[in-house]
């Protein structure tokens, strides 16, 4: 199941597939995202999200299949399609030769939007992003974080139905990424904005309404976080008991991983922890519930973890610069 919620979708993908030569980097994916919800598609560099991110924003054509942003197909409508989306690259992509106000003024001009209402707009944006103070800057002076907040506000200055964020927080500090999500979380309280992001990043993949799973190009698993990890059999008590000098009799299957420590498996976690109390009372000095994660849904369908690395993406273009003849286009 999908759990697709019953509105009407800002976004649709229907059997979506893009080929470079003879490498396949979209499979035939399918997914929506209704208006409001925080949509993310999870999975290893080089699964296939940048580039199905490319296509929903006119970027790069499909090789077959259809997408629709509130309604406007991405090959057929793109000028109408590019009106109502916001985009963050993972690559940033400020004018560092403007200051943020004329980044700013820039966006509005390509977008038509009348001087009067843009300066409105920019004015309360830079205050809202706390940019105000660096209005007469250029982005160049700026931290990694005060250049994606500008980039917050660019991506919404034409009023979007949907924020597009491709890996948006790589390369940011601890900090700084709590502080992107702080103001993406306000953001979609105050505005009722979708976000579809793609991310490898665990964490972030928490928040979202509904994940898709991406791996080799494909959805192999679509749902909320929790009915994905719902879907994980068994939880993990981590006990550590003091030592009176027996060895303890465990009621479920353990492991030893330390002096007095053993890993349990159990099927429910919460049902276990009396069973445990009755056997060990007192000499229980701490106990930890482990339950399934999202990497353990990852592994669990795909034999491997999410790669956290360069070699991947690497690997990926060189895939691609092959079946192109070493051309980019």
């Amino acid at each position: 199941m999908d759990g697709m919620p019953d509105a009407q979708p800002v976004v649709t993908v229907t059997d979506l597939t893009k080929k470079f030569g003879t490498v396949e980097a979209v499979r035939g994916i399918t997914f929506a995202v209704a208006p409001g919800e925080f949509f993310g598609l999870l999975g290893p560099n080089g699964a296939g999200k940048t580039t199905t991110i490319k296509i929903l924003s006119t970027l790069q054509l499909p090789t077959s299949g259809v997408a629709t942003i509130a309604g406007h197909d991405v090959v057929k409508d793109p000028d109408a399609v590019r009106r109502r989306i916001g985009v963050i690259f993972q690559d940033p992509s400020l004018d560092d030769r403007l200051t943020a106000r004329e980044n700013l003024r820039f966006h509005a001009a390509l977008y038509g939007i009348p001087a009067a209402i843009a300066e409105e707009r920019i004015s309360t944006l830079l205050e809202v992003m706390g940019l105000a103070d660096r209005a007469s800057s250029a982005p160049r002076t700026f931290s990694g974080g005060m250049k994606r907040r500008l980039e917050v506000a660019r991506a919404l200055l034409h009023v979007p139905s949907i924020l597009i964020l491709d890996e948006p927080t790589t390369g940011l500090d601890p900090q700084s990424r709590r502080a992107f999500w702080d103001l993406i979380k306000a953001i979609r309280k105050e505005r009722q904005v979708s976000v579809l992001l793609t991310t490898h990043y665990m964490e972030e993949a928490e928040v979202c309404d509904r994940i898709a799973i991406m791996d080799e190009g494909q959805i192999i698993a679509l749902d909320s976080p929790a009915a994905l990890k719902g879907n994980q059999k068994g939880e993990t008590i981590v006990l550590s008991l003091d030592n009176d000098g027996t060895v303890p009799v465990f009621p479920f299957p353990a492991e030893a991983v330390a002096d007095n420590k053993w890993r349990l498996s159990v099927e429910n976690a919460d049902a276990a922890l009396p069973v445990l109390v009755g056997s060990f009372g007192t000499r229980i000095r701490s106990l930890d519930i482990q339950r399934p994660s999202l990497d353990d849904v990852f592994i669990a369908l795909t034999g491997k973890a999410i790669r956290d690395d360069k070699v991947d993406s690497i690997g990926h273009m060189r895939q691609i610069m092959r079946a192109h003849g070493g051309r980019k286009r």
